[in-house]
């Protein structure tokens, strides 16, 4: 397998987890997202993934694109290790929640939107981040109440053990604390990413620690 990652790519953070956490190999084809004017924008890249963006995996001939259905599939073919609950409802609820993050707050506060707003609208970097805080406080206030709140939640954001969900949570907490978010107000999705980064699945894919991180 091969995957199309950059560091700080939140959705690549995602997969990194999943392969992690299932103990599988992915060669790392690194795709810089800010230098020569973005890389995902070239022509090798645009004939991956016209959509530009990351992550990307290719297995055996296989192209597949957005990080959810990539954790999915990998749990289809790799059922070691699942990532997704036995039963439908548990099933559904970890989709649900992974979608609140991946698909409600994580898209308006990519590096994409956020580069449009300063540079096409010319919108200031303070109000940029004011626009960052706000959407990112309003989705995680949700997901707090919605987890605090429900009796499936438990060591992690389903159960005992980590979910796709946990896979999301922790990438945009760490995407919050980049843009100073307080997160004091958030003491259940707090606990669930401490017990996340005890382990090593989470801890090697932090971005920081990635070999193309600058």
């Amino acid at each position: 397998m091969k995957l199309h990652t950059y560091y700080r790519s939140s959705a690549s953070y995602r997969v990194r987890i999943a392969l992690n956490l299932k103990g599988l190999a992915a060669e790392p084809a690194y795709v810089h997202l800010s230098k020569d004017g973005g890389q995902q924008f070239g022509a090798g890249f645009d004939a991956v993934n016209p959509q530009h963006l990351l992550p990307v995996l290719e297995d055996d001939g296989f192209v597949l694109t957005q990080s959810l259905a990539i954790i999915e599939y990998l749990d289809e073919t790799r059922p070691g290790v699942p990532l997704l609950p036995a039963d439908p409802r548990g099933r559904a609820r970890v989709r649900a929640l992974s979608q609140a993050i991946a698909a409600d707050i994580h898209p308006i506060n990519n590096l994409r939107v956020l580069k449009y707003l300063g540079g096409t609208l010319g919108i200031d970097e303070d109000r940029r981040n004011a626009w960052y805080r706000h959407w990112v406080s309003l989705g995680l206030e949700a997901l707090e109440r919605q987890l605090a709140a429900s009796p499936e939640t438990g060591t992690f954001c389903h159960g005992g053990a980590p979910t796709m969900a946990d896979c999301c949570l922790v990438p945009q907490l760490f995407n919050a604390r980049r843009f100073d978010c307080d997160l004091r107000r958030y003491p259940t999705l707090m606990a669930i990413d401490a017990r996340c980064a005890q382990l090593a699945a989470f801890d090697a894919a932090r971005p920081e620690l990635q070999p193309d991180a600058d």
